[in-house]
């Protein structure tokens, strides 16, 4: 008897190590860290006859960006007043766009450059 309660509290203690060790990381991912922080992700969709482009910005801080600026390449650039916390868009650059990065810049020394990537094609999928 008396080993079956050392096994059962070790059970108890690890599954109570792994909750608050899978929980902290799950709390890193739903509360902003950082005041001021921007997640921008380029894809560009290669289809048979003609190239998809579109550029997800969101403000992953907890307070607005202001003055955000972004550069789509070939001269082409947008710029939007502010971004609330939370607030994702979404942009296509303009079809003559060579679509090869993307500079997000805003206030409170933001600056982001990607190069566009590639999802991966799946069988049965538009353009695979």
């Amino acid at each position: 008897m008396k080993n079956y309660t050392i096994l059962i509290i070790g059970l108890v203690s690890l599954i109570g190590m792994m909750t608050v060790v899978f929980g902290s990381d799950i709390i890193k991912m739903s509360i902003p860290t950082q005041e001021y922080d921007i997640f921008v992700d380029p894809i560009i969709d290669r289809q048979t006859l003609f190239d998809i482009g579109r550029v997800t910005i969101q403000n992953i801080g907890s307070k607005p960006l202001t003055n955000i600026h972004i550069n789509f390449g070939d001269g082409d650039t947008l710029d939007l007043k502010i971004l609330e916390p939370g607030d994702k868009i979404l942009l296509s650059p303009p079809s003559e766009n060579s679509m090869e990065f993307v500079m997000v810049s805003a206030d409170n020394d933001i600056f982001v450059s990607k190069a566009y990537r590639t999802p991966p094609k799946m069988v049965g999928m538009m353009g695979s």
